[in-house]
């Protein structure tokens, strides 16, 4: 097998690559949306904020038999690692994946990180092939999908009505993207929140936040070809910002958003903002997007109080995806 790197710019790379994708998903995860080499393109361009990943590509004999990734990050977590590997679903059980683990660890070294992050969806095979090569189940997120057709407004509203009085020393103020340079170190100071979010067993530092990366994170939705809606919870005695809600809804495929952050800082909760805040983006989402569909979320498996209000919400478990976890070099 012959593995090699591909570039945003790689066109035949890029549709062997959504097509395996596809293919994989399929099997995988049959709920999820199909890729497109244009899609790719941009998330290896602009990645989540500034620092794309990596993608190599497996062929066998011409064919794309394998794919996998390699990220890492200059902002936080010096010595991680994040990888991915998946095979064609008509090529498996024949050491590609293997090989391209091995691989993506040597490429890893040579950036000298020494601890390696690997995803999967919960399937047998995935935790097989992970537990085989000394990783460790760290985190469980699931993966939830909210049909806006499905939404119980009346019941919502009633849920929002009842928050209201819990939020009384709080309006929601719609943030401009981009955002004005500033209040680029506001927000970072309260993006920051997020690193209250359940790890679980994952050794994983806080993440840092400057104003510099909030403006990376923005560039590179507009990269995705994402147009992002922020709503924020500000603090009347304060002025302090305590909360936000991020969805990103796609521009090729506008009916279908993706929720990003949802966050309160630690001296603003007890107060129903994150209801609050969703019930108020619905909204405005329905008034400028009224083509949306599908609003697709991610969180911990233990994150009891998000999960609650997700479920408030109408959304829907899809699927659990869990991180992975082994130093690079095994003792």
């Amino acid at each position: 097998m012959d593995i090699k790197p591909f570039r945003p710019d790689d066109v035949a790379e890029l549709e062997q690559w959504a097509d395996l994708v596809n293919a994989a998903a399929a099997v995988d995860a049959p709920w999820s949306h199909p890729t497109t080499a244009r899609q790719g393109a941009d998330r290896f361009e602009h990645g989540w904020d500034g620092e794309p990943e990596t993608p190599y590509l497996g062929t066998s004999d011409g064919e794309a038999v394998t794919w996998g990734s390699l990220a890492t990050s200059e902002y936080d977590n010096l010595d991680l690692a994040f990888i991915h590997v998946e095979v064609h679903p008509a090529h498996r059980r024949r050491g590609h994946g293997t090989t391209m683990l091995t691989h993506l660890l040597e490429e890893a070294r040579g950036l000298g990180r020494t601890s390696i992050v690997a995803d999967a969806w919960d399937t047998e095979a995935g935790h097989a092939f992970a537990t085989h090569h000394g990783f460790e189940r760290k985190l469980a997120s699931i993966n939830r999908r909210q049909v806006l057709a499905d939404v119980d407004w009346a019941e919502l509203t009633r849920r929002y009505d009842n928050a209201l009085p819990y939020g009384a020393d709080y309006v929601i103020e719609r943030w401009p993207v981009p955002t004005p340079d500033d209040r680029l170190d506001a927000l970072a100071e309260m993006a920051a929140a997020i690193n209250d979010a359940p790890l679980d067993d994952l050794d994983y530092e806080d993440e840092v936040f400057t104003g510099a990366r909030m403006r990376a994170y923005e560039v590179a939705a507009a990269g995705r070809r994402e147009r992002l809606y922020r709503l924020v919870a500000r603090h009347l005695p304060t002025g302090d910002l305590a909360a936000q809600t991020v969805v990103a809804v796609e521009i090729d495929h506008p009916e279908r958003g993706h929720q990003h952050d949802t966050s309160v800082t630690r001296a603003h909760r007890g107060h129903r903002l994150g209801l609050l805040l969703k019930t108020d983006m619905l909204r405005w989402l329905a008034a400028e997007e009224p083509q949306l569909q599908l609003i697709d979320t991610w969180n911990a498996e233990s994150n009891d109080h998000m999960i609650g209000v997700n479920e408030v919400l109408g959304y829907r478990v899809m699927g659990r995806e869990w991180a992975y976890q082994r130093p690079l070099d095994q003792p």
